[in-house]
């Protein structure tokens, strides 16, 4: 009987939420429209195409099968591009950074050092850029307001970086425990700093989970769980709150 072909997609739940979160937050924010569909669309399939070509840099064993995973979803996500940048083709700048980003995640895939916590900012920056990019797709401008609403993705979920870095892999460094709980006091000030002080509160929930949790054994479904409401009360808060 001929094996079947399992499907190749990233397994982390944090990174779909990072994926969704900051294009819905962009999308919502400007006004919502049909390019939105093949803009998501893209985006979606360039993160997919990103794990098998990350994995096939990482190791040698089942590369073929890797790249030919991510090559096809790198060509199904062009396809998907293409409407959203005849439409508004100053998005083709968010290519730029997106690129000197995934080479610095390429770079730590190749040593192996993902969990290097300048990996993980580089990823947050990427997708923090498509709050900016789903921004300017639904009739929104250049300016602050898209910096300010790529700024709080990109401290919502760096705060998830530091927090699970301290129930995990650092969980018995004190260092870095008072890092996180630092990091998330820090963005309670940044609304205010920036001129958006409603949008202190979608980071009330991180900050109390870093003072409470930080440090402490949990089961990885008690975090991931806790991951999940974060990212949906960020979500419903900033598009309630952000204007």
């Amino acid at each position: 009987m001929k094996k079947k072909k399992k499907l190749v997609i990233p397994h982390e739940h944090g990174g779909w939420a990072m994926v969704s979160v900051p294009f819905l937050t962009g999308m919502a924010a400007a006004s919502p429209q049909w390019l939105h569909l093949p803009l998501f669309a893209g985006w979606l399939l360039l993160y997919l195409a990103s794990y098998p070509l990350l994995q096939a840099v990482k190791r040698a064993s089942n590369r073929d099968r890797m790249l030919r995973w991510g090559s096809g979803y790198a060509l199904a996500a062009l396809a998907c591009l293409i409407p959203p940048l005849i439409e508004r083709p100053e998005l083709a700048y968010f290519g730029i950074p997106l690129a000197a980003l995934l080479a610095v995640n390429v770079w730590h895939s190749k040593r192996k050092s993902e969990r290097a916590l300048l990996n993980d900012l580089c990823a947050i920056v990427s997708f923090s850029l498509a709050a900016a990019a789903a921004y300017l797709a639904g009739g929104g401008e250049w300016g602050a307001e898209m910096a300010a609403l790529a700024a709080f993705n990109f401290a919502y979920f760096m705060g998830t970086a530091f927090f699970v870095k301290t129930v995990f892999r650092e969980r018995l460094s004190a260092r870095w425990v008072v890092y996180a709980k630092i990091y998330h006091v820090l963005a309670l000030v940044l609304p205010w700093a920036i001129g958006y002080p409603p949008m202190t509160i979608p980071f009330v929930f991180p900050a109390l989970r870093a003072f409470v949790y930080a440090g402490r054994t949990m089961r990885p479904a008690k975090v991931g769980i806790m991951e999940i409401a974060g990212a949906v009360q960020f979500l419903l808060l900033t598009v309630l709150l952000f204007r």
